[in-house]
C-alpha cells in the first residue's frame, strides 16, 4: 500500500509498506479518506519532542473507509461493510482499527465522506456543554468544529454568538445559525460588545475552539457567574496561564470537553451518523480542500495557513 511518512519540519515522503495485518479483535480497512486534524500542526512544525519519521500513516486519525479483513474474533462486522473508526496511522490507504471502534455507515450516507472522529468530537462537546434553548452562548474560533457547534447550539434554541479573526468564518457561522457575530481582533471591544449584547450578565455557555492563550483567556471573561466555561480547543504547544481570580469570583465550572474514552468518543461518532443520516446536520460544505494522498503537506500547510474559504481538509484515495 501507500503510505505518507513525515520525515522532517514540513517535509513527507509518500511510500510502498507492507499492508498491516490485523490482530485478533481488528479489521483491516481500505481506506477512501482521512480527514486533516489540526492536532497535526504542532508535529508539522518540528517541536523539540517530535521524532521523525513517523510511522507509515501517522498523524492521520480521521478515516473512514471499507472493511476488507477480519482479524480472528470479530463479531458483528463484516467484510464489504463501509466504516468510520477510531483508528491512528489513517494517512494511508489501508489501516488497522479495533472492532470496538468501527462504527458501521449505513446506506443514507454512501457515496458521501464521514471523518467520524472529528463529528464524533464535536457531538461530545456539545453534550457536555449543556446548552439549551435560551441559553446565550459564545463560540470563540469559527472552524470546522466551532461551526459544527454553532449549528447544534442554535438548533438546540441558544442565540449564539460566534467571535472568530476571518471575515470567512464570521459569514460562516451566520449560515450555521449564529444570532451575532463579532471579529476576533480588540479583546476589550469583544468583551464590551458581549457585555452589551447579555444586558450585563455574559453568556451561559462559552467554548474556547483556538486552542491558543488569548482565546482562552477571552473566553473566561465572556462566561457569566456560575457559567460554564467549555475547553475545546486542542492545547498542545504549550503551558497554560489562567486568570484564577476571575475564575474564581464568577464561580465558573471550566470543563475540559477533549473525550479520551473510547466508548465514549464511539458513542459520539454514532449520534454524528444519526445527525448527517437523519439530515439534521449536514457537514459537506465544511469539507472544503480535498487532496490527494501526495500532496498531504498542502492539505497539513493549508490547514496551519486557512486560504480565503478555508474550513476543513481531506484526503482521499483513488
Amino acid at each position: 500500500m501507500r503510505a505518507a511518512v513525515v520525515t522532517g519540519p514540513g517535509q513527507i515522503a509518500v511510500s510502498e509498506v507492507a499492508l498491516p495485518e490485523p490482530e485478533p479483535g481488528q479489521v483491516r480497512i481500505r481506506l477512501e479518506g482521512c480527514g486533516v486534524c489540526a492536532s497535526n500542526l504542532t508535529p508539522w512544525a518540528g517541536p523539540e519532542w517530535m521524532q521523525y519519521p513517523t510511522e507509515p500513516g501517522g498523524l492521520g486519525h480521521e478515516g473512514w473507509g471499507i472493511i476488507d479483513a477480519l482479524g480472528a474474533n470479530v463479531e458483528g462486522l463484516a467484510i464489504g461493510e463501509r466504516v468510520a473508526a477510531l483508528s491512528y496511522k489513517s494517512y494511508a490507504e489501508y489501516d488497522v482499527a479495533d472492532a470496538d471502534k468501527v462504527v458501521r455507515l449505513p446506506d443514507a450516507l454512501a457515496g458521501h465522506p464521514f471523518p467520524g472522529e472529528p463529528l464524533g468530537c464535536a457531538m461530545n462537546i456539545f453534550r457536555r456543554s449543556e446548552i439549551e434553548a435560551g441559553q446565550a452562548v459564545a463560540i470563540v474560533g469559527i472552524g470546522f468544529l466551532g461551526a459544527i457547534l454553532t449549528r447544534l447550539a442554535s438548533d438546540a434554541g441558544a442565540r449564539v454568538i460566534a467571535i472568530s479573526r476571518r471575515p470567512f468564518s464570521l459569514d460562516l457561522a451566520r449560515r450555521m445559525g449564529a444570532a451575532e457575530t463579532i471579529p476576533m481582533d480588540d479583546h476589550y471591544a469583544i468583551i464590551e460588545r458581549v457585555k452589551e449584547l447579555t444586558d450585563g450578565s455574559f453568556c451561559d455557555r462559552v467554548i474556547e475552539a483556538v486552542g491558543k492563550q488569548w482565546p482562552l483567556d477571552l473566553s473566561a471573561e465572556l462566561t457569566r457567574e456560575r457559567g460554564k466555561l467549555i475547553v475545546a480547543g486542542y492545547h498542545q504547544d504549550g503551558p497554560r496561564q489562567v486568570n484564577m481570580w476571575l475564575w474564581n469570583w464568577r464561580g465558573l465550572d471550566v470543563i475540559n470537553a477533549h473525550e479520551r474514552d473510547s466508548k465514549i468518543y464511539v458513542d459520539g461518532i454514532r449520534e454524528a451518523i444519526d445527525a448527517v443520516a437523519s439530515g439534521r446536520l449536514d457537514p459537506g460544505p465544511l469539507y472544503s480542500h480535498v487532496y490527494p494522498l501526495d500532496r498531504l503537506d498542502e492539505a497539513l500547510d493549508a490547514t496551519r495557513d486557512k486560504p480565503d474559504g478555508f474550513v476543513k481538509a481531506l484526503v482521499t484515495f483513488s
